[in-house]
C-alpha cells in the first residue's frame, strides 16, 4: 500500500480522528489517558486493546510519534504527513466559476 493510501486509511476511522483531536488538545498522552478521555468526553466503549490498535495504525501512517519514559509510553501527534494532501490538492485563492 502506498503512503497516501496508508494515510487515508488511518484518517478514515472516526475513532482515530477523535484520538488525533484529543492529542491536538493535549499532546503527549499515555494509552491510559487516551482511553480515559475517549470514555469520559466521547462515551467510547472501546477496549484498551482496540485503542492500542488504533494508535498503531496512526503510528504506521506517521501521524503519531511515541516516546518511552520508564514504564510509560507517550503518544504525540505529528501532522507532517498531512502536508502531502495539501501539496497534492493546493488551495486556490481565485473563486471557481
Amino acid at each position: 500500500m502506498d503512503d497516501d493510501a496508508v494515510l487515508f486509511r488511518a484518517l478514515s476511522d472516526a475513532t482515530r480522528r477523535t484520538i488525533l483531536d484529543e492529542l491536538t488538545e493535549r499532546d503527549g498522552q499515555t494509552l491510559f489517558e487516551i482511553c480515559s478521555r475517549l470514555a469520559m468526553k466521547h462515551g467510547s466503549t472501546s477496549s484498551r486493546q482496540a485503542i492500542s490498535q488504533h494508535l498503531a495504525v496512526l503510528e504506521d501512517a506517521g501521524l503519531l510519534r511515541t516516546r518511552r519514559e520508564g514504564r510509560y509510553k507517550f503518544h504525540h501527534i505529528d501532522t507532517r504527513p498531512l502536508r502531502s494532501i495539501a501539496e497534492r490538492w493546493p488551495t486556490r485563492e481565485e473563486p471557481v466559476p
